[in-house]
């Protein structure tokens, strides 16, 4: 290939841009940042950081950046840092702040989107930390289809107190025991103020750990970027070798689409369901799938679920932390082991320019003698997967249960309505929530909430009042990955829609059966027509701003939340 050729390929979008011809303009403002002739036929690679200062999970990652941003130049490239939002979720979690969470995925994706491309940068790397940022950010580079990169800001490293580990959801867990009076003020204060030690995403299998890893396995970030905490010398060492793989890319012309395909989001989702995942990959990956001009449905995620053991002993259902993940051989020997057993798609091409099965060659074997984190699939926690999709009359077009078997797999109870999630922390307080009670939240959807709130701050205060084996809960909101217990969520159609969970009495009967995966509202089907036909939809909470918007242009949960289609 020629040199010139070469060039062209490389330098792709922004060639156009800073022809002289084209627009002097823009050279002249690229010469006023501080490039040079030289620069000017190099690739100019968009580094997006969703670093703030307001949040663990994303304090370092304007750090991060600089240390990409020194690859990219080392590998004769120009490298260009821009900044997107972030919402923390463990901070929003049980206040209005959280109806933002959910959007801001979709606001992440479209600034990435419209920096990138109004920029005409040639390829995009994410530098991302909290929840939403790895959905938001491949969404956008399936969008755009250039040259891109995720690189994960790490995990947290575990808080200590009175000789226990800690994570963000022993604080919320923390505030249900103070409810049942089983915890001194002292140690309430003290689980509070140690739970969390610095930077990073909140370390167990929760949403962000959930995203990361399988986003790895998708083939969109390095081996073992979702292994290496946030503050781990090896996170930096990631950073800087993003610049000899974003070449490599572009030498390519290796894109997202070449990347997520059919295979390869089975190939993140059977991770998803190995290491007991957050529910809310469900719809985020059936976003990131839309984004890419694929269709993945609940039904497809459940036959992945079928067929995937759930073999990992991690919060929160479990013992460990991702933390300790990294010292059994990281993300890439559990993928390597799930390969070895003929679960993983080996030929699906990576950020690397490799295929999942050549990087895999160089990857670590679990030792199952001298590690008890992940089990062989003949001692798997579950034979299926933990992710439950659920139908039935209270959830026509479905609902998301995280059963990992621990919880049973059938709860028959009567119905305790809650309109708002904070009813829940009000009824437990007073001693109201009881054993045999379905806990009900509604209105807490996309568009009721609005923004598809999540549930952590019950669900812990549930567990931690010691009920969470005695009562179960739905909603039509969502859960975070901290979750767990016998709960259903992203229950469709909605109730600010109609859906039948919005007819549902006080003291009516529920059943949720994991085994037929059908959640059941023993009412006739004249009742539920009697209900319906007296049912008037509820005004919008908001007709303006970022949440009035996306009441008016928000899918279902069962279609990925998405906020792009009309």
């Amino acid at each position: 290939m020629q040199a010139t050729e070469t060039t062209t390929r490389l330098n792709k979008y922004s060639a156009t841009l800073t022809q002289e011809i084209s627009n002097p303009a823009a050279q002249a403002m690229l010469y006023g940042v501080g490039l040079t002739e030289e620069d000017m036929a190099k690739p100019q690679i968009g580094i997006a950081s969703t670093g703030y200062e307001g949040n663990t999970c994303n304090m370092h990652l304007n750090g991060l950046s600089v240390y990409v941003k020194q690859g990219i130049q080392a590998n004769n490239m120009v490298g260009l840092i821009f900044n997107t939002i972030g919402v923390s979720d463990g901070m929003t979690n049980g206040n209005d702040g959280m109806r933002y969470s959910l959007p801001s995925r979709d606001l992440i994706a479209d600034s990435i989107e419209s920096v990138v491309s109004a920029q005409w940068y040639d390829g995009v790397i994410t530098v991302v930390g909290c929840d939403k940022n790895m959905p938001g950010a491949i969404m956008a580079m399936a969008r755009l289809d250039r040259p891109g990169i995720m690189v994960y800001g790490g995990t947290i490293r575990s808080g200590h107190y009175k000789g226990k580990k800690l994570d963000i959801v022993s604080a919320f867990e923390a505030l249900g025991k103070r409810f049942a009076g089983n915890i001194s003020d002292e140690d309430f204060k003290g689980v509070v103020q140690n739970a969390i030690p610095g930077a990073g995403a909140c370390g167990g299998m929760y949403t962000a750990n959930t995203m990361a890893s399988s986003i790895e396995a998708m083939g969109l970030s390095l081996p073992f970027s979702s292994s290496y905490p946030a503050t781990h010398e090896g996170k930096q060492e990631e950073c800087k070798k993003i610049g000899v793989a974003m070449k490599r890319l572009l030498e390519m012309d290796l894109k997202p689409r070449d990347i997520i395909t059919k295979k390869s989001l089975e190939n993140a989702l059977t991770l998803v369901m190995a290491l007991g995942g957050s529910t809310n990959a469900t719809l985020h990956y059936i976003a990131i799938a839309r984004a890419a001009g694929l269709s993945l449905t609940l039904d497809e995620i459940q036959a992945i679920s079928d067929r995937t053991p759930f073999i990992a002993d991690l919060k929160p259902s479990g013992k460990y932390y991702m933390e300790d993940v990294l010292e059994i051989g990281g993300v890439p020997a559990v993928t390597k082991y799930l390969y070895q057993e003929g679960l993983i798609h080996g030929d699906c091409m990576t950020v690397t320019g490799k295929t999942v099965a050549e990087n895999l060659a160089e990857a670590p074997d679990l030792n199952f003698e001298t590690q008890k984190i992940i089990f062989p699939l003949s001692q798997a926690i579950k034979k299926t997967g933990h992710i439950q999709i659920m139908y039935g009359n209270l959830a026509p077009t479905g609902a998301v249960a995280k059963i990992t078997g621990k919880e049973g797999l059938r709860f028959d109870g009567t119905a305790k309505i809650c309109e708002h999630e904070s009813e829940i922390i009000d009824a437990l307080a007073k001693g109201e929530i009881l054993p045999g009670h379905v806990i009900v939240i509604r209105n807490a959807g996309p568009k009721g909430g609005p923004g598809m709130s999540e549930m952590l701050k019950p669900t812990s205060a549930v567990i931690g009042a010691g009920l969470g084996d005695k009562v179960a809960l739905i909603t039509d909101g969502r859960f975070s990955g901290g979750t767990h217990g016998f709960v259903v969520g992203h229950i469709t159609p909605e109730a600010f829609d109609g859906g039948p969970i919005a007819l549902v009495k006080e003291g009516d009967r529920i059943t949720i059966d994991a085994e037929t995966r059908q959640l059941t509202l023993h009412i006739s089907d004249e009742e539920m027509a009697e209900r319906r036909s007296q049912w008037q939809q509820p005004a919008p909470s908001f007709t303006r701003g970022v949440l009035g918007r996306y009441i008016r242009s928000v899918k279902s949960a069962s279609e990925g939340c998405v906020t792009d289609e009309m």
